[in-house]
Formats: C-alpha cells, structure tokens, sequence
C-alpha cells in the first residue's frame, strides 16, 4: 500500500499547482468583471442593463464542459486574432463562468444595502463613483462573501473539466496514472485525488470564514 501511495501522490502533486493556477487566475479576473457588471446592471441605461442580461443569462444557460471546449477550439475559428495555450483557455473559460454568475451574486449584494447608505452618500454630495466604492461596496462586501465562497468551490471542481483539453491538472495527472497503473489501483488514485480536491477547498472555506 506505502509503495502504490508513494508512486500516487508525487503523480498528483504535479498537477496541484496547475489547479490551483487556474482556479485562482479565473477566480481574478472573473470576479472584476462580476463586480463592474453587477453594479452596472442596475445603471439607468437600458443598453447597458441588456447587455449585461444576456450576457449573464447566455454563460449561465452553457453547460461548463461545452464552454470550455468552445473557447478552446471554436472561438479561434471566429476570431483570428485569437491564439492561446491550454492554460489560457482553461482561465478564460472557468472566468466566463464565474463572472456571469458573481455578476448576480453582486447585483443582489448591492441592491440589499439600506437605500437610506445611498442617500445619506447624496447627502453629502459624493460622486456616483466615489458613492459604490466607499459605502456601497464595502456594505455590499459583507453579503457578497459566504455565496462568494460557495462559487469559488465550485470553480475548483470545475477546474477538473480543463483535463479534457489535456491540461496537466489532478484530473488529468490520476486518469494518466490510472491507465499506466491499471485498473486494480483506480480506486486509490481517485481516492487519493478526491481528497486534494477536498483539502483544497476547505482551504477556500476557511480563507473566506476569515474575510468574513
């Protein structure tokens, strides 16, 4: 058993970074766009708020594992200028995801501050900019964060979908392992794989507890 875990786990350990890496970088940029657009999805502007709807509904309604193959293969087709590493597929696709619904995440956050926050802000005649960034947002913040840390756990596990384009992630690294081995040691590698993904997000659980 010590031999099979002692070929298993330096297996798996490679792949931990490129996980986390994904989760992380997607988790970044996904959550700017979210933030913009779930407070410019209650702008005045029509246009604006259309967009931002379908937007949010489109990327809502594709399935994870479609989109990430879309943006890898079929998005180039459509764009030229398009060309990317696995890796940048992976992060853009896992972003998409995450910012359509943080987007709703931080739109209801928002609309739950008291009214009476906003126009004290108006009061005391503050920019609509200055208004979002130091009274909305940081009330927002608060609400936003435990479904916040709900999302990012679910970005993690959908990290594992990236392994289909052949990203080097734990997925990828213990079906690798899977087929060398054999399929008598199936049921540890994915064992042991489980739990990375399961101590991984914890670790999220608790970082968000923290912020909380």
């Amino acid at each position: 058993m010590s031999d099979i875990l002692n070929d298993i786990w330096p297996a798996l350990r490679g792949g931990i970074w490129t996980t986390v890496s994904v989760t992380f970088l997607a988790a970044a940029w996904g959550t700017v766009v979210a933030v913009v657009f779930g407070v410019a999805s209650l702008s005045s502007n029509r246009v604006v708020r259309g967009f931002i709807r379908v937007y949010v509904e489109v990327l809502r309604g594709i399935s994870v594992v479609i989109l990430v193959f879309f943006v890898f293969f079929a998005l180039p087709l459509f764009l030229d200028f398009v060309n990317y590493t696995l890796m940048q597929a992976a992060v853009l696709a896992l972003g998409l995801n995450l910012s359509a619904y943080g987007t709703e995440i931080v739109r209801g956050a928002v609309q739950a501050v008291p009214r009476g926050q906003t126009e004290a802000a108006v009061a005391i005649n503050l920019s609509t900019l200055r208004r979002i960034w130091s009274v909305t947002l940081p009330q927002a913040a608060i609400i936003i964060l435990p479904p916040y840390g709900n999302l990012l756990i679910e970005v993690l596990k959908a990290s594992a979908l990236v392994s289909f384009l052949g990203l080097s992630e734990i997925t990828n690294r213990a079906q690798n392992l899977r087929n060398q081995a054999g399929s008598p040691d199936s049921a540890l590698i994915f064992l042991t794989a489980l739990i990375i993904y399961f101590v991984l997000s914890q670790g999220i659980a608790f970082g968000m507890r923290l912020l909380e």
